[in-house]
């Protein structure tokens, strides 16, 4: 297993390096302040003296430069270090057990940056995170994992110290509270409709079959010699639930009984209808989950639109 850091900087220690000489002004000082000597006109100097007096003064060495810290992103002034960024990029292929590709990256850098705007609007409505809870969480960790010892091993494996580690915990805790507020704004009721359809190949196809509906051919029937499991039933859904904007645009202006014309979509050519329409119908759970995502999704594109986001990662 490839090791690697999460590593966050939290300050930079400055060494001062002092003179070794005095200066002028000291030494002013020092005579104005020291009483006078009584003394011959010539002062003896031991050889010592005069070897320390002649030896050349080596010069105190520089303060080494900071290593700057490289960025993968600056997100409205939070930084995501580069270390962050590979070691998300290592979870995610330990996730997927495969070599990444490009859009892989791209993924791994927006969800970091999506993770900062959700915890920066959660610092906004308050939605802090005191050491209390952290340490309930740590605690919860440790009982999950098997234990300080096993928790104190995966931090190391990780490249995690403690700072960096309360960091993301922190980070990941707040995120997701607002994450969480956004979503459980959904209702849990929607207009919704029953719709069915047939689902052809080809264009000539479904003009075919739209001329037999024309003429007076029974819907189920038709649906049923195209898809004889199904019927064709796509069951009930909210707006926004089916994958083309054209067939969910189709389905919430038919009236009941009434078919679409021939609407040709990635997957085929379809004609549709609809048999029943609640204005108020409780959203089935993967509906529900649906919409929760679409609502997440959209809040994030509108904060990303608000937000001075910068990719630094090559």
């Amino acid at each position: 297993m490839v090791k690697f850091k999460v590593l966050v900087q939290l300050g930079l220690l400055v060494l001062f390096a002092g003179a070794c000489n005095r200066s002028d002004a000291t030494l002013t000082a020092t005579r104005e302040v020291s009483p006078p000597q009584v003394s011959s006109d010539v002062q003896t100097r031991t050889p010592q003296d005069t070897q320390q007096a002649d030896a050349p003064q080596t010069p105190s060495p520089d303060p080494p430069s900071p290593t700057p810290e490289i960025l993968a992103a600056r997100v409205n002034g939070i930084r995501i270090s580069q270390e962050e960024y590979q070691s998300e990029l290592a979870l995610y292929q330990d996730a997927v057990d495969r070599d990444l590709t490009p859009k892989d990256e791209e993924r791994v850098l927006n969800d970091l940056i999506d993770r900062v705007l959700l915890a920066q609007a959660a610092a906004e409505e308050g939605l802090v995170v005191d050491e209390a809870t952290l340490e309930d969480r740590l605690e919860q960790l440790k009982t999950n994992i098997g234990g300080s010892q096993a928790l104190s091993d995966w931090m190391e494996a990780y490249g995690y110290d403690e700072d960096s580690f309360h960091l993301a915990l922190e980070r990941s805790i707040t995120s997701a509270r607002m994450r969480d507020k956004i979503i459980t704004s959904i209702p849990e009721t929607a207009e919704q409709v029953h719709a069915r359809q047939i689902l052809l190949l080809s264009a000539q196809e479904a003009n075919e079959v739209l001329i037999q509906l024309q003429a007076g051919d029974d819907f189920d029937n038709l649906a049923f010699e195209y898809d004889p499991i199904t019927r064709g039933d796509l069951g009930w859904f909210p707006r926004g639930y089916l994958p083309d904007p054209q067939l969910d645009e189709a389905a919430f202006n038919l009236e009941i009984n009434e078919y679409s014309p021939v609407i040709e979509t990635l997957a085929g050519f379809h004609i549709l209808v609809v048999v029943e329409r609640d204005p108020q119908r409780s959203l089935e759970p993967d509906a529900l989950l649906m919409l929760k995502i679409q609502a997440l999704g959209e809040w994030l594109a509108e904060r990303r639109s608000e937000s001075d986001i910068e990719i630094l990662a090559p």
